[in-house]
């Protein structure tokens, strides 16, 4: 078996050597563990899909590489109105265009609100559930009349992608998602499911300031470890990411390569159907003994090389990170007096659904180590590993039906990090057709009520006061799973590469690039 990865990954290599003999000082080669799902910004669910979706695509405000929110495809904007229903009036930039030729409007941003607050298109349409009214004033001024506050809106960069509506309209859906047109700094040429994405530089992109200054980018998907570095160290590629956790010290005293690190915008948990009755994790007893059950320290230490910031239910940095909340501590025999007094003095078999797609560094080997710990109280996982599009149909509620066991699971919180938006789909009921849970496992009517009361509140102080509330009665309750880490991810490139990372899809956005020499 060893022989046959080897030889597998050889081949791999001589397939990328042979493509760099074509290459030149105006084509970046980046390689990704991990490919994007769909190239549709209203469709996307999966959080790689953004590595691909954010070279092409922009929305009105973003947050630059120091963490601050800065206007983007919006000139400006404020809030108007009354407290009760607010207005965020808007004025666009002038001058940007599509990739296609086609200028921005704000016709485009209320044909991309439509489909956004569709659900039978978006699974983010709650997004736009409080928003009563788009109204074009002219081409480069709207405003979103609100029915209620919705707090979740701002930290969430505005939530609208430019989408052009005359090209949308003129390919329809199979034609859009098959070759993107955006207002970004890279358009699309071409697209092998598997191997790679091509972009091209445009050349009337908007941002003179911001901009890449190489012509060509192409990423490509090699998922496998071994084969990644060694294309990068053989000169088949340019810069990667997901560097391997066991091999980053060896890749940062590497000559001629720089790398950079940073706390990603994913946020890593454990969940469970806690609202099935008839599920073991129906019963608090039983949560608790997962949460104890698992010394996720030492996992970060010898699983991740270090490489895993530890959180319990809001990062450091967050909006409403509270440092008194801590996570539960490693305690096997409160484990196993919990299952008993939940009526399980011997355990218990469940399903355990495993990601093995390199989603995160080590995402694989940190899931086993979890059930390998489960099993040590006695919860015995049936694993499953899944590849990365059969994993995300076990975590979406529909069509598949209800989780029936445990499952590694994820939903970014973003950069600097917000949890509001992602509570709304982790954490909330599950509500057919409205957005609401729609990967939750939780049904608990006064957790509901949290999540709706802090979507509906828009002053910063009450903000974070709800957050922390929130945040202490999902941790008291273990309520939308058991939160692990949020990953530190390593990229490297060599060093006639410029590049400068840009936190949008957790840094992968190569906003800034060029050839030093």
């Amino acid at each position: 078996m060893i022989v046959l990865r080897a030889f597998a990954a050889a081949c791999a290599l001589l397939a990328l050597n042979a493509t760099v003999s074509a290459q030149t000082k105006d084509t970046l080669v980046a390689a990704l563990a991990a490919e994007a799902t769909m190239l549709d910004p209203t469709r996307s669910f999966a959080g790689v899909d953004y590595y691909f979706i954010g070279q092409m695509f922009e929305q009105l405000v973003r947050f630059d590489p120091d963490l601050k929110m800065v206007n983007w495809l919006a000139e400006s904007w404020s809030i108007e109105g009354t407290p009760d229903k607010p207005i965020i009036d808007v004025h666009l930039r002038k001058g940007v265009k599509f990739h296609n030729g086609d200028p921005l409007t704000s016709t485009d941003f209320e044909f991309s609100y439509g489909r956004l607050r569709d659900p039978k298109i978006s699974r983010y349409s709650h997004l736009q559930a409080n928003v009563e009214k788009f109204e074009v004033i002219d081409d480069h001024h709207f405003k979103l009349h609100f029915r209620a506050p919705d707090g979740n809106y701002i930290p969430n960069a505005l939530q609208l992608w430019a989408i052009p509506k005359k090209y949308f309209e003129a390919v329809g859906e199979e034609g859009f998602a098959k070759a993107p047109v955006g207002t970004g700094p890279w358009k699309f040429v071409s697209r092998s499911i598997k191997e790679d994405l091509k972009l091209e530089a445009f050349d009337d992109y908007w941002n003179k300031d911001a901009r890449p200054k190489v012509k060509n980018l192409v990423l490509k998907i090699i998922p496998e470890d071994l084969t990644r570095v060694a294309a990068f160290k053989s000169g088949a590629v340019d810069w990667i990411d997901a560097v391997p956790l066991s091999a980053v010290d060896e890749i940062k005293k590497m000559p001629g390569v720089k790398t950079f690190s940073a706390t990603s915008s994913n946020n890593l948990y454990i969940d469970f159907p806690t609202y099935m009755p008839d599920s073991p994790f129906s019963k608090l007893k039983v949560r608790e003994a997962v949460a104890h059950a698992i010394d996720v320290d030492a996992i970060i230490k010898s699983v991740l090389f270090g490489q895993g910031e530890r959180y319990a239910e809001v990062g450091k940095g967050e909006t409403g990170y509270d440092p008194d909340l801590k996570p539960y501590p490693y305690d096997v025999k409160q484990a196993k007096q919990l299952l008993a007094e939940a009526g399980y003095p011997n355990g218990f078999e469940t399903p355990c659904y495993n990601l093995i797609t390199p989603r995160e560094p080590n995402v694989k080997e940190m899931g086993e180590a979890v059930f390998a710990y489960l099993s040590t109280v006695g919860i015995r996982c049936k694993v499953q590993g899944l590849e990365y599009s059969a994993w995300l149909k076990v975590l979406v509620r529909t069509p598949i039906g209800p989780l029936d066991g445990i499952v590694m699971h994820m939903w970014g919180h973003g950069l600097p990090g917000d949890p509001a938006e992602p509570w709304s789909g982790m954490l909330h009921s599950f509500v057919p057709g409205k957005g609401f849970g729609s990967g939750s496992q939780t049904n608990d009517p006064k957790v509901d009520a949290m999540v709706e009361e802090l979507k509906n509140t828009m002053n910063p102080e009450k903000r974070v006061e709800l957050i922390k509330q929130v945040a202490r009665y999902k941790h008291d309750n273990v309520l939308g799973g058991v939160t692990t880490y949020r990953p530190v991810i390593t990229f490297a490139w060599r060093d006639n590469v410029e590049f400068r990372p840009w936190p949008s899809a957790s840094w992968h956005v190569f906003q800034q690039v060029s050839f030093t020499k």
